[in-house]
């Protein structure tokens, strides 16, 4: 995406960052907790835990803290050229004249990209349990994409 283009559109999940954020919250205070009660003797045999182990437990509390908020990193912009699409792992950015459709079935958990080489991308910033948020997102999306499919001669396609 160009930086003169002007966005359009911009989402993001609601409930999965919310998740996303309660859950790093929780592991870190559950690694946190794990490695306050890690001091001194085990009381069998003669390991010791010493604050090298606590520092180092609290360090894996972090990892998977942020490994919840990687969840958190969907998102979507919209422009009157094309879509980036940030998934969890990813980044892709497409003009409108490769998307054939942006789906959004019925009992799917988010919503689609069909692109013209038959492959379809997901976009995991517009999910279902966002109800009326994903249905103007997805909206948002099918009227940039047909003004790009009018304006340059064709027609939407039915599928969508």
């Amino acid at each position: 995406m160009a930086a003169t283009e002007t966005v359009i559109i911009d989402i993001r999940p609601k409930r999965v960052r919310v998740v996303a954020w309660i859950a790093a919250a929780a592991i870190l205070a559950v690694f946190a907790a794990v490695a306050t009660a890690l001091t001194g003797s085990t009381g069998e045999g003669n390991a010791v835990f010493r604050p090298g182990d606590q520092a180092a437990m609290i360090g894996l509390g972090v990892c998977a803290a942020l490994g919840a908020l990687a969840f958190a990193r969907p998102r979507v912009w919209g422009t009157e050229q094309g879509i980036r699409v940030r998934n969890v792992f990813g980044t892709y950015d497409l003009p409108w004249n490769v998307v054939r459709s942006v789906r959004f079935e019925h009992g799917h958990p988010w919503a689609q990209l069909e692109l013209q080489d038959d492959d379809t991308l997901s976009v995991l910033a517009i999910q279902a349990v966002d109800k009326e948020h994903a249905v103007a997102a997805i909206r948002g999306l099918r009227s940039l994409h047909a003004a790009h499919v009018t304006a340059h001669g064709g027609t939407p396609d039915s599928r969508a």
